[in-house]
């Protein structure tokens, strides 16, 4: 049976906090607001945790999940190295509504799906997540809907369409307008911005210092 915990209210908010974080270290799933759409988690290194996110979204491991950190400097534990484009783009737009691409650290023990050495990464601007990621750590987070579906931009969304699959609801009310975050690869030669979202292309390249049509 799934709890939903109103995080409007101070008392309720802590409670469905602690419940999440219980969640998480048990190897559940849990539905968080973000600042983009609303989105469902789990422990980033419990690889069963994240099959069951799969599975409650009916997706396929061709479709990697995404990790959302509660700090910058998470991600130095993370990937191979912080280039200084990435930094650059941390720097300007984290928090926020920007993934990043990058090479995850060979030494990690997670299963992702199909991602071939990379990991994409953000640091959400909420905070009901930011406070869920610093206690539970990284988590490994996609939108919360099922595959084929609209994105969730309210908890009872999500909950229509994960129902008990789903331990804890954490409801930080209406995320507005389901804009989803911009990413960002930047993994290879040159960078390449694979979704055009919340952040614009010539936003990223004013920042990285290239000329916006190389980014396609």
């Amino acid at each position: 049976m799934s709890a939903v915990y109103d995080c409007g209210k101070r008392e309720s908010r802590a409670e469905g906090l602690s419940a999440a974080a219980a969640a998480v270290r048990s190897s559940r799933l849990v539905v968080l607001p973000t600042d983009t759409v609303y989105g469902i988690g789990a422990d980033a290194f419990d690889s069963g945790a994240v099959q069951a996110l799969l599975r409650a979204k009916n997706r396929g491991p061709d479709m990697p999940v995404g990790v959302l950190v509660g700090s910058w400097s998470t991600v130095d534990g993370l990937v191979l190295g912080v280039p200084p484009q990435a930094r650059a783009l941390i720097e300007a737009f984290w928090p926020g509504d920007l993934s990043i691409v990058l090479p995850h650290a060979p030494s990690l023990q997670w299963n992702l799906g199909n991602s071939r050495g990379t990991v994409m990464l953000r640091m959400p601007l909420h905070p009901v997540a930011l406070e869920l990621l610093r206690d539970v750590g990284p988590m490994a987070v996609s939108s919360a809907n099922v595959s084929g579906r609209p994105p969730a931009s309210t908890a009872e969304e999500a909950q229509e369409q994960l129902g008990d699959s789903v331990s804890v609801y954490l409801d930080g009310g209406s995320s507005g307008e389901a804009v989803a975050s911009s990413i960002v690869d930047l993994t290879g030669d040159k960078p390449v911005v694979l979704r055009e979202g919340a952040v614009t292309k010539a936003a990223i390249a004013e920042v990285i210092g290239v000329a916006e049509e190389t980014l396609d």
